[in-house]
């Protein structure tokens, strides 16, 4: 990746951002143009990051998001700090999603739903980037379709006993804990659902292939299975037959996570065009299609921000997070594939950073609920 990367940076004026929050930014950035670009072009061959990567992204406090002092968290953090470091990573054009899965999605689980034991074993390991966590749901034949999970794990005394197989899994190929999805009574439905963690040394739990991708080369996805795996009971979260209510309870920020991603991979998108067109004469019709792409990205903008506020304020609802993750996907596809559309020749090569962002946005209208979901929301809470 070439230092052409290190442009496009956001506005460093926006008021939903505290000093604290600026002052990482800053050591996000400088980590990234200085540690993470030259190693990304082995991340990609790898698929996924260095475990080097993860430490260093603890000590500079990027895994705490949300998490207390005691457990070794910034006091103040919450997930604004993710936001900052996604839209840095975006602003490089990288595939670092894994991070996100850790700190957006997972961390919360054993933050809201875990024992005090199961906080303390976990939580300060994966705040130092110790551990690497995955959610492990989705399975080859159900997706993330919960009534369809076959996955199951059956009560033998003070143990589950799990068999089955996930796959398209986050973080699945590095992953020291995985909190898992599970079929404790497959005959109850939603309510027969539950979630364990397990510790990938367990016998019986094996990784699978990995899997290359369209886009995303650095970015850890895999297989995995499990096979008379004994998980012990007290690895439970929560309680018994609770893991769908748990799964949903923090879908608004997971959402809103993956708008945030997607709004800035628009912004770095249209701000490489812009820098690339400089110096030249473009037409009218690429001067005109490049404003129409800054209006929306700035559209965008705003309403990522406002969504920030209200879930700082615990006002952020589940049916205006779809309407923001629908919107901010959608732009990302639309702007990027338009500034495509507008780049030269060149822009389609393995080297192009518009080209790479295409790719790699691809998937961004389908995980987390797909752009049909997200409208059929949005209208049930409209009333129709």
């Amino acid at each position: 990746m070439s230092a052409q990367h290190a442009t496009a940076a956001p506005r460093a004026d926006r008021p939903v951002f505290t000093e604290a929050q600026a002052e990482l930014r800053h050591r996000v950035r400088t980590f990234l143009e200085e540690e993470v670009v030259p190693a990304y072009p082995d991340w990609r061959e790898a698929g996924r990051p260095s475990r080097e990567f993860w430490v260093r992204a603890g000590e500079l406090g990027m895994l705490g998001v949300g998490v207390p002092a005691e457990l070794g968290g910034r006091e103040g953090s919450d997930f604004r700090d993710s936001v900052v470091v996604t839209e840095e990573i975006q602003r490089l054009g990288l595939a670092v999603g894994g991070l996100r899965v850790q700190t957006d999605i997972c961390m919360p689980y054993l933050l809201h739903h875990a024992s005090p034991e199961q906080r303390e074993a976990w939580v300060p390991r994966m705040t130092r980037g110790e551990v690497v966590a995955a959610l492990a749901m989705s399975e080859p034949g159900a997706g993330s379709d919960i009534k369809s999970m076959s996955t199951r794990a059956v009560r033998d005394g003070d143990h589950y006993v799990v068999n089955g197989a996930k796959t398209f899994i986050s973080n699945g190929a590095e992953a020291d804990l995985l909190i898992l999805a599970v079929k404790t009574d497959p005959d109850a439905g939603r309510e027969g659902l539950s979630l364990l963690l397990v510790d990938t040394t367990t016998p019986g739990f094996t990784r699978g292939r990995k899997l290359d991708k369209l886009g995303l080369a650095a970015q850890d996805l895999a297989e995995l299975a499990f096979t008379d795996m004994r998980v012990p009971v007290e690895n439970l979260v929560g309680e018994e037959g609770s893991g769908f209510s748990y799964l949903t309870s923090n879908l608004a920020q997971e959402r809103l996570s993956i708008a945030v991603n997607s709004q800035a991979a628009a912004a770095a998108a249209l701000a490489w065009t812009v820098e690339d067109l400089a110096g030249t004469r473009p037409s009218q019709s690429v001067k005109f299609a490049v404003a129409a792409c800054a209006t929306r990205v700035a559209a965008g903008q705003a309403l990522v921000d406002e969504a920030l506020g209200r879930l700082v304020a615990d006002e952020l609802t589940g049916a205006h997070s779809a309407l923001v993750k629908l919107y901010c996907t959608e732009l990302q596809s639309e702007v990027v594939s338009r500034l495509l559309e507008l780049a030269p020749p060149s822009a389609y090569r393995a080297s192009s950073r518009v080209g790479q962002a295409h790719l790699d946005g691809r998937v961004s209208r389908i995980y987390g609920g797909s752009s049909e979901i997200m409208k059929v929301i949005v209208a049930q809470d409209l009333g129709l």
